[in-house]
């Protein structure tokens, strides 16, 4: 190294690094606040169609959402990947969901 270079800096001080992180952090902290959000419209609708004896699990209207966000998407989130996040997410909810029946003191 040159007397002229820069000494490398960690990542935990390197300012650039800190700032993106901070972003990812906050987008983190987003993206539980909706999926809380989802879940309890889900739990809502679930508890609808349990009362008006409508199936829980509606796959032509999983099918349509994932067309729909696919043609949503800008990417850089592949196809592919956007619909494994998406069977994850439902997969998901239907969890947290049948968790918050069996267990309903838990359920926020």
């Amino acid at each position: 190294m040159s007397s002229t270079e820069n000494p490398p800096v960690s990542a935990p001080e390197d300012a650039y690094v800190l700032g993106v992180r901070r972003e990812i952090s906050d987008l983190d902290r987003s993206l539980v606040e909706l999926v809380n959000k989802r879940l309890k419209l889900v739990d809502k609708l679930w508890r609808y169609k349990d009362a008006h004896g409508i199936g829980h699990i509606d796959p032509a209207r999983e099918e349509w959402m994932l067309q729909y966000l696919k043609r949503a998407n800008r990417g850089p989130l592949s196809e592919a990947g956007l619909a494994q996040f998406f069977h994850q997410v439902l997969d998901l909810m239907k969890q947290e969901v049948q968790a918050q029946d069996d267990h309903p003191s838990s359920a926020a």
